[in-house]
């Protein structure tokens, strides 16, 4: 017995329904894998010398002078775990850390190699970190360096920051710089899935 013609018009509206939602779950799950942007504006607070000293030498004074920098030497290099805030003001509530090393990288300029992890401890992103790599022109308007990885809600972050002295205390050993970070993260299902796996959530 043939389909009767309301029978015929249910079997086309249910196929046109489902193609809909087919196409919308697709698009749903293009959108879902697409990184997400991150942009975080903070401040690190190097403090050299005192009862609140965050970087210490490891190495000093082992190379040659260097050319510029008096009382420096090629290959010094520092250990840092310097406070960070979204404003610039030491006294500010600090929302993470800064740690790792940086050296002084070139004999004749005032450059140095920077390996720094941010780990953060308030906020959006509190629990994950963020980590830093790259030549550093000390006295540089806008020295940028790349944003080579991270953890939890940062992870597999890729993009890179600029990296400013905003202030120097000689007299104090206190350097504060703004770091202007701009980065992507992968999705979660980017991470740990596949565009099937996120095509059936979306559907369900």
């Amino acid at each position: 017995m043939a389909p009767s013609s309301s029978a015929k018009q249910l079997i086309a509206v249910a196929g046109a329904a489902f193609l809909l939602a087919t196409a919308v779950a697709f698009l749903l799950a293009a959108e879902s894998c697409r990184p997400q942007p991150v942009h975080l504006r903070l401040y690190m607070h190097d403090v050299m010398r005192g009862p609140g000293t965050t970087a210490i030498h490891l190495i000093h004074g082992v190379g040659p002078p260097h050319d510029v920098e008096r009382g420096a030497y090629f290959g010094d290099m520092a250990a840092i775990d310097d406070v960070v805030t979204e404003e610039p003001d030491a006294g500010a509530r600090a929302v993470g850390r800064a740690q790792g090393t940086y050296m002084l990288a070139s004999q004749h300029e005032e450059v140095l190699a920077v390996a720094v992890t941010v780990a953060l401890t308030a906020g959006t992103y509190s629990g994950s970190t963020f980590s830093v790599a790259g030549r550093i022109g000390v006295y540089d308007d806008k020295a940028e360096a790349a944003v080579v990885g991270g953890t939890r809600r940062l992870r597999r972050a890729a993009g890179y920051l600029t990296w400013r002295m905003v202030e120097l205390v000689v007299s104090e050993g206190y350097v504060m710089v703004e770091l202007d970070v701009h980065m992507s993260v992968p999705p979660v299902s980017a991470a740990g899935g596949n565009w099937w796996s996120s095509l059936l959530r979306s559907i369900n």
